[in-house]
């Protein structure tokens, strides 16, 4: 069942992975989960009073198997997806992960699996703004990645710019990310041009509803 964070802002717990629903300008979705989320999605947007038709914008942090997957899946999206623009490219088949590292070699090994979207994909620049958010340009975990911040909703999606274990926050590890010193220098950017904001959602974790900002800020201190 979908999780309301804040008033109009809704928190969908898929397999292993974040995805939100924000009553913006327009119904806006962030994040779309593996390609087998599909259904869970669209039931969570109906728990949430809406309709996957009602969707008219789709924020995606970044291009990653677990988190543009059910975009392609989801029956009914008619909705322009914004990425940053490296993400961007490769959800749409412009151009392939890098072979030179291993995060570009894993998503390589899982693109057959994620489907380009039907809807249009339009690369959005760092400072953009789309509806109440701003994008934020914050590579290391992917080159394109984009965190998305509404002072007016008084919410920030990270992406998997970092992730929540145990109540604390830390920076996306080497594992799963093209550049780790990248995506460090990323987080004390965002803390530092970013408006406050309460409501923390990350890619992987359990989502903050509080001092968002600050706990952000404690991060990119330490």
């Amino acid at each position: 069942m979908a999780t309301e964070l804040a008033d109009g802002i809704h928190w969908f717990g898929l397999t292993g992975v974040n995805a939100y629903l924000v009553e913006d300008d327009v119904l806006t979705l962030v994040d779309a989960g593996t390609p087998f989320d599909a259904r869970a999605i669209e039931n969570e947007i109906e728990d949430a009073g809406h309709a996957v038709a009602d969707v008219e914008r789709v924020l995606l942090t970044h291009y990653d198997f677990d988190h543009a997957g059910a975009l392609a899946r989801l029956p009914g999206l008619d909705a322009t997806v914004r990425a940053g623009a490296a993400d961007a490219a490769i959800l749409t088949g412009e151009r392939h992960p890098t072979l030179s590292t291993h995060k570009g070699l894993l998503q390589r090994v899982t693109k057959p699996f994620v489907r380009s979207p039907n809807s249009p994909v339009e690369p959005i620049a760092d400072g953009e703004q789309v509806g109440s958010f701003t994008a934020y340009h914050t590579p290391g975990h992917t080159p394109g990645h984009t965190a998305f911040v509404s002072e007016e909703q008084s919410v920030g999606f990270l992406g998997d710019l970092v992730f929540e274990g145990g109540g604390t926050l830390t920076v996306s590890p080497w594992l799963v990310s093209y550049d780790t010193d990248e995506a460090e220098a990323s987080v004390r950017s965002l803390a530092e041009r970013a408006p406050a904001f309460d409501a923390l959602g990350m890619g992987h974790g359990v989502p903050f509803v509080r001092d968002g900002d600050e706990r952000l800020a404690d991060l990119a201190a330490n």
